[in-house]
């Protein structure tokens, strides 16, 4: 059986975490394949609102495996923290929830390292989300990380300490005014990393290759969005992993000719999180109305989300490097109540009109090209058939599916589970 990705296409919180939930029941095993938990993934069913950071979003159905793979970092606190929650509401997790031995763990000193680090930069900060990911990939890829699979081993704790030593000399290095007690951080750490243990740790590679052999149906969801991957992102206001389809093979152990469908998740207009280039933001009365409207606030850190018309570049380009072969659009509920609509399709890119996404596209080089298109009044929060869509609407996904070439196969028109419609392919 092939593995289908689920693959957010711009710059994180598309919503994948309501799409995965969505789609759960078609699927065996949820694998999250990257990231760490600077992801905040919102599910709104039974009236209740819920936010996983590193679980996979399928935790909630009770036959459904939740398998976080090798390429993810785990910070054990929090990670208890949902535990924690998942227990208060009477979920299973340690019959359904499974770790990858190979999956790095985030140390309270890569969290100092990584506020020192931002600190020190000043202006330049990169908009972190100071949850230690960026430092814990830097061990990992310099051979110097500390995996689940240590855990298991009798000198675990000497390795933790000979690492959180070095980490130490590195803050003072920084010469950033960051206050911390070590001690009572490591306390919490050392309590948290006990509930971890008492999970299921896996070869999980081998884990997910017999379950395709055995015919299991298996869902790999992505965390953060395609133009925040640290290799094709606007770096380097990017995260530290391989959110795009590729970082699927890697992060889970999954052969390139085992991938099946990509699913690509982006939201009607446009959204970004913290620093970086943004070509079509807006500092105006539609961009407010967007994050009002929007309730744009990261899920994780509670930021206010920068606001703009959806461009369709940067997603051509998403779509693109991961492969989409199904798209899916999530909040057009919000643009609700705009007459008109613009949607960038080009770049004037130093002069000249461009419309692949360029090396750089900082504002001194990139202008946005607009067409406009008409919008609709109409409420699309009560509507659950296709037929119910307002013409324009139905106008604007025509338009989007004859730019890109994919089709939508379906639109979002609320945070609720049960506010899903399905189109046909």
């Amino acid at each position: 059986m092939a593995v289908d990705l689920l693959l957010g296409l711009q710059w994180g919180d598309e919503g994948k975490g309501k799409i995965v939930d969505v789609l759960t029941s078609n699927y065996d095993i949820i694998a999250r394949f990257q990231g760490g938990p600077n992801a905040g993934h919102t599910l709104v069913f039974n009236g209740k609102k819920h936010v996983l950071h590193t679980i996979p979003s399928g935790i909630f159905h009770e036959d459904t495996i939740n398998l976080v793979g090798n390429g993810v970092v785990i910070d054990p606190v929090i990670f208890k923290g949902e535990l924690d929650k998942l227990a208060e509401q009477n979920v299973d997790y340690k019959k359904s929830l499974v770790i990858s031995r190979k999956a790095h763990i985030i140390l309270p000193t890569h969290r100092l390292l990584d506020a020192a680090s931002e600190a020190s930069k000043g202006k330049a900060k990169i908009g972190s989300t100071l949850k230690g990911i960026g430092p814990t990939y830097m061990d990992k890829t310099g051979r110097n990380g500390i995996r689940v699979g240590d855990l298991e081993l009798s000198d675990w704790q000497e390795r933790y300490r000979s690492l959180a030593d070095k980490h130490e000399s590195m803050i003072e290095f920084y010469d950033a005014k960051i206050e911390y007690n070590l001690e009572e951080l490591e306390a919490e750490f050392f309590k948290a990393v006990e509930v971890l243990k008492s999970l299921t740790f896996i070869d999980s590679e081998e884990y997910v290759y017999q379950a395709q052999k055995s015919g299991k149906t298996i869902l790999a969801e992505g965390a953060q969005g395609s133009l925040l991957d640290i290799d094709f992102g606007t770096y380097p206001f990017v995260t530290s992993s391989n959110t795009t389809a590729a970082g699927s093979c890697t992060g889970l152990g999954v052969a390139p000719n085992q991938i099946g469908e990509v699913f690509g998740i982006f939201k009607a207009y446009t959204t970004r999180v913290g620093s970086g280039p943004f070509p079509t933001e807006l500092f105006d009365e539609d961009g407010e109305t967007m994050s009002r409207v929007g309730n744009e606030f990261g899920a994780t850190t509670g930021r206010a989300r920068r606001c703009g018309w959806l461009d369709l570049v940067a997603l051509k380009y998403a779509c693109q490097v991961n492969g989409v072969t199904q798209l899916m659009m999530m909040k057009g509920d919000v643009l609700s109540g705009f007459k008109t609509l613009k949607v960038c399709t080009a770049y004037k890119y130093k002069g000249d009109v461009i419309k692949h996404f360029p090396y750089n596209i900082d504002p001194e080089n990139v202008e946005p090209i607009y067409t406009e298109v008409d919008g609709w009044a109409e409420d699309l929060t009560g509507l659950s058939e296709v037929s119910q869509l307002p013409k324009a609407l139905n106008d604007y996904i025509e338009f989007l599916e004859k730019e890109l070439e994919i089709p939508i196969t379906i639109v979002s028109v609320g945070p609720d589970r049960k506010q899903t419609i399905f189109r046909n392919k």
